[in-house]
């Protein structure tokens, strides 16, 4: 696909000859003012990512742009990547890896089954990913080092991606994000915000982002909002993959600044989480239906619950001055519209047909 440079390649050009990449973005995505009862007019902006590609929308393509490229340069025919039953991540890389030439494996760990969860796996095995049930984390890692064994036997040399794609090439992306809004400021497209809230599952976007705005001069505080209780990160933890993020570009170019890292720039908020990952909640569900009122479409995993922290804290006027930037990571590709064959439960495995079995309380397989 031909796209435009990312935003960290324009300003540190030295990066793009070192960093394998493959484009997957449509440009900059918007910024403009989110308009919704119970905000202070005027102080908070939306960032648009959910149209970010055209093959799949929200934060996962910036990841990916980085690890598929990698992956790519390195002889890589398949990628194994984990995450919940309806991991958004999960369908991001089969879709942008089938794209590129590349299988997927994933591996998946138990989350509350919804609606949204079951067209998830069904859309899974339609875009032709290979689908392993884990049910936990020790599950799950056992399935990954059987994936890893097979590939390696394979001539695969299959490439392991990280739970949400972060990890320190990953999150350049974010990086690169971080670098794109500073260009969107300096344009007069939006104030330089104060604060820019993100959902936070692994954490690599927070990280990302942070390392991005303090590399292109910009002071904004980015705040995390936790969605998981699954290995949840702490502040600390992020503040680490910041570092490391910050070690591979310097690996890359040596010229690059040293901006402080220290857990106090990655606040993580947790009053969203709910009963757990991808439970919902009522005051993501308000969220959803407020955003959807004003032309925004939000899902109640990550994206809403977000939302809902920046409602929270205007009613209890504790957003602090400046203006805010609220993140949208959600995906708005239709993705069901393009897939390349129909969406059908036969295709999944029995394991998990039996897991969404008893979710919808029959009995099992």
């Amino acid at each position: 696909m031909s796209a435009p440079t990312p935003a960290l390649f324009r300003h540190h050009p030295r990066l793009a000859e070192r960093l394998p990449h493959r484009p997957f973005l449509a440009g900059p995505t918007p910024v403009e003012p989110l308009e919704i009862p119970g905000l202070p007019a005027g102080r908070v902006f939306v960032k648009r990512d959910e149209a970010s590609s055209p093959l799949y929308g929200g934060n996962k393509p910036r990841k990916l742009e980085f690890v598929i490229g990698d992956a790519l340069a390195r002889g890589s025919r398949r990628l194994l990547t984990t995450g919940g039953l309806g991991t958004h991540h999960g369908l991001a890389t089969t879709i942008l890896a089938r794209e590129s030439g590349l299988a997927t494996t994933l591996v998946l760990v138990d989350q509350p089954v919804t609606e949204e969860v079951e067209e998830s796996l069904l859309l899974f095995a339609a875009y032709g990913a290979e689908l392993r049930y884990g049910r936990n984390v020790p599950g799950a890692a056992r399935e990954c080092v059987a994936v890893l064994a097979r590939g390696w036997l394979r001539g695969e040399r299959t490439r392991l991606v990280p739970t949400g794609g972060s990890g320190a090439l990953g999150n350049l992306g974010l990086v690169s994000a971080g670098f794109e809004i500073a260009d969107q400021v300096r344009a007069g497209e939006l104030p330089e915000p104060a604060s820019v809230y993100v959902a936070v599952g692994t954490g690599g976007t927070q990280a990302g982002l942070v390392v991005g705005l303090r590399l292109a001069g910009l002071a904004t505080r980015v705040v995390g909002v936790l969605v998981t209780d699954i290995l949840p990160p702490s502040s600390a933890r992020i503040a680490r993959a910041a570092g490391a993020t910050l070690a591979r570009l310097r690996a890359a170019d040596p010229s690059l600044p040293v901006p402080s890292l220290g857990p106090a720039e990655f606040p993580l908020l947790r009053d969203q989480l709910g009963p757990g990952y991808g439970a919902t909640t009522p005051a993501a569900e308000a969220a959803r239906a407020a955003a959807h009122a004003a032309g925004l479409e939000l899902e109640t995993t990550y994206t809403a619950k977000c939302l809902a922290e920046v409602l929270a804290r205007a009613r209890s006027d504790a957003l602090g001055g400046g203006p805010v930037l609220f993140w949208n990571t959600f995906n708005g590709v239709d993705v069901k519209a393009r897939a390349p064959r129909p969406l059908d439960p036969a295709a999944l495995p029995p394991v998990i047909r039996a897991r969404l079995t008893t979710a919808r309380g029959g009995p099992g397989e």
